[in-house]
């Protein structure tokens, strides 16, 4: 297969149809709580499969609580794994699947957001997948953190899944769009990332000047 195959709208549908709704739903679950998942695709995959479901490759009505209950379940795992492993994550080495400073960012976006973090963290990649972790470390209590995790579930599951499902039934021939459209999630999905660091980096050098 060439590269230019494989970053193409195409292979992006028929990869899609492949993995189906068990493959979506794993994708969900992994990404949403287990450490090694923060790279899998979470919105332009939901996006994807729900302009997908507008030309019928998917049921609406089927997609979404499927994609709701994994991302509950995931953050559910990841909230036990974190409330398994406490602060010694914190001083876990670095390895191929484990960066310390996804969990440091996630401390901090925590402590600075409280509860609603668990909500706020569905729209920030990386940030989503270790929230919940770092929330069992800290041991919120798990009937307050099952809260917010059904209603970050369910605003992400469901918003990013029909807003990919309206512009489908709105904009003709749409999937020949799929490519940048994916890019420019991504883009945007990264966003508050890049204005945490950038605001943080002049912190520092505000902080460095004054010394």
């Amino acid at each position: 297969m060439e590269f230019s195959e494989i970053f193409s709208h195409t292979y992006i549908i028929e990869s899609l149809r492949t993995i189906g709704y068990v493959g979506i739903s794993l994708i969900v679950f992994i990404e949403s709580g287990l450490f090694f998942g923060f790279f899998l695709p979470g919105d332009s995959l939901l996006f994807s499969a729900g302009l997908l479901a507008s030309q019928g490759v998917f049921h609406l009505y089927v997609l979404i609580p499927i994609v709701v209950i994994s991302a509950v379940l995931g953050d559910s795992v990841g909230y036990w794994f974190g409330g398994f492993v406490g602060p010694k994550i914190f001083t876990k080495e670095d390895s191929l699947f484990f960066n310390k400073k996804h969990v440091v960012r996630a401390h901090e976006f925590y402590e600075k957001h409280g509860p609603k973090a668990i909500v706020l963290a569905r729209f920030i990649p990386i940030v989503r997948t270790f929230v919940p972790i770092v929330a069992g470390v800290a041991k919120m209590q798990y009937s307050t953190f099952l809260k917010y995790n059904i209603l970050g579930g369910i605003g992400w599951g469901v918003g990013v899944t029909v807003l990919g499902y309206w512009l489908g039934t709105k904009i003709p021939n749409i999937d020949t769009y799929l490519i940048p459209i994916v890019g420019a999630i991504i883009i945007i999905s990264f966003l508050p990332i890049v204005f945490e660091f950038l605001k943080e980096k002049r912190k520092q050098t505000l902080q460095n000047e004054k010394k």
